[in-house]
């Protein structure tokens, strides 16, 4: 039977590369990556399911691969790219979180707007822009959602990994731009500034799970551990969004 798996799996990739050419003669460049970086996720879904990598315990009491399932929240539900939508990615993040710990698996657009909506008329009493930076998410996370934020400055592989490993999800605010450079569904090359939920982690790999709240594919994306850990940067104190590199590397997480 595992024979039969493993034959099964060349003959899906066959299918979805020449998918992927006959895309590649109707459709710009653009539109192709985005097709050629869903199929490559689809084979990855396929490669583990067919034959799932066992998980293991390291030397550091840390399993080697952990993921937390929860809604996706895509920081424009009706796909209007207007303001506040435009910047909504951090009040998207915070939600993505509030509705896992609220155990919230999935929701309809008009509820998520709705829903984010109140977090930006909270913002507003606050006198906050559409940039919010990491300790005002920390605010709103305290005193609109009710939530103990803890915000983890310069923070390691391993710190991610142990708090998802106990089912905590982590808020990371990040250099769109450098995230670009493995996620295509970004328009305009990515924003300056971003914020995604990590949701999981596989050594196996070397890549982290999130829901990415930029784009309708932003669900369970994976991103490579140096990646994700170099577009670590928060809203910069210049409040110019073109400096985000020196933007301060930290994370938020949310206890209950």
């Amino acid at each position: 039977m595992l024979k039969n798996k493993l034959i099964f799996v060349p003959i899906i990739l066959i299918i979805f590369i020449s998918f992927g050419l006959i895309f590649l003669k109707k459709y710009p460049v653009s539109k192709v990556e985005n097709k050629i970086t869903q199929i490559s996720q689809k084979v990855e879904e396929i490669k583990e399911s067919v034959v799932p990598v066992p998980t293991k315990i390291l030397s550091s009491g840390l399993p080697n691969k952990h993921l937390i399932k929860t809604a996706f929240v895509p920081q424009s539900p009706e796909k209007n790219w207007d303001q506040p939508w435009q910047d909504a990615c951090e009040e998207a993040s915070l939600l993505t979180v509030d509705y896992y710990y609220r155990q919230i698996s999935q929701s309809d657009p008009q509820t998520i707007k709705n829903d984010l909506q109140k977090i930006f008329d909270f913002e507003t009493q606050q006198s906050f822009t559409h940039d919010v930076n990491l300790d005002q998410m920390a605010l709103v996370a305290q005193d609109y959602l009710k939530y103990t934020p803890k915000i983890i400055n310069n923070p390691t592989i391993e710190d991610i990994k142990t708090h998802i490993s106990q089912d905590i999800p982590i808020i990371v605010p990040a250099n769109g731009k450098t995230l670009y450079q493995e996620n295509k569904h970004f328009k305009d090359g990515g924003p300056y500034y971003h914020n995604l939920v990590i949701l999981g982690y596989d050594d196996n790999t070397q890549k982290f799970t999130v829901h990415d709240v930029g784009t309708q594919f932003g669900a369970y994306f994976k991103y490579t551990y140096s990646l994700l850990m170099e577009s670590i940067h928060d809203f910069p104190k210049s409040l110019q969004k073109e400096d985000i590199n020196q933007g301060d590397k930290k994370i938020l997480i949310l206890l209950k």
